[in-house]
């Protein structure tokens, strides 16, 4: 059953992902006039009342197909961690000019690995609903299967980036989130079935 702890968690997601949408949307120049304070206020809490909606809606469907839940919050937390990983990616892109090459490649990989940490505890303990405390073999298990998933994200990433390139006219910046977010949403598809079926199994909590 869906709580207001629940309710609580996903509003702080939301808002996380509007905090973090900011410094992609500066990078790849989506205003025209500039992201103001109150653009960028209307960013922050309309995600976090759309997380709360979307998550009311998952609650209504769980109730015929339970698994739903966890496929909500896991997607919730996966949109946190993207815009984690972009944040950070375009953090650095800002800081250094760099947004193509071997500097990108590793930009990414820093991005990728700083998300991926705080996918850990929100997937053990929100998502998957587990109860035991970390242990050395459920950290490596998770950092198993997620190294596979980096494999994919880095790899689909600079495939699109590096090789295929960004189309004429599209901003380098822009074609780097682009690649970003192809490459997420490959390696989200993994991680999903890797943590609930690996790492999470015994712990799995299934919520209607």
């Amino acid at each position: 059953m869906i709580t207001k702890k629940d309710y609580f968690l996903i509003s702080i997601v939301g808002a996380l992902i509007g905090l973090l949408a900011l410094p992609v949307l500066q990078n790849i120049k989506l205003f025209s006039t500039g992201l103001t304070f109150a653009k960028a206020a209307i960013i922050v809490v309309g995600l976090a009342i759309f997380a709360n909606i979307a998550l009311w809606v998952a609650a209504l469907i769980a109730r015929v197909i339970p698994v739903i839940m966890e496929i909500a919050k896991f997607a919730a937390i996966g949109g946190l961690n993207t815009l984690l990983d972009l944040g950070v990616l375009n953090v650095l892109i800002l800081l250094t000019g760099v947004a193509t090459g071997y500097g990108y490649a590793l930009f990414k990989g820093i991005s990728f690995i700083v998300a991926n940490i705080n996918s850990y505890f929100w997937n053990k303990y929100w998502t998957f609903g587990s109860q035991s405390a970390a242990s050395a073999k459920e950290v490596a298990e998770f950092f198993a299967v997620s190294v596979i998933g980096f494999a994919i994200n880095i790899g689909v990433a600079s495939l699109i980036v590096n090789f295929i390139g960004a189309p004429a006219g599209m901003l380098a910046a822009r074609w780097a989130n682009v690649g970003a977010i192809v490459a997420t949403l490959a390696s989200l598809v993994w991680n999903f079935i890797g943590y609930k079926v690996i790492v999470f199994k015994k712990d799995t909590v299934v919520q209607a």
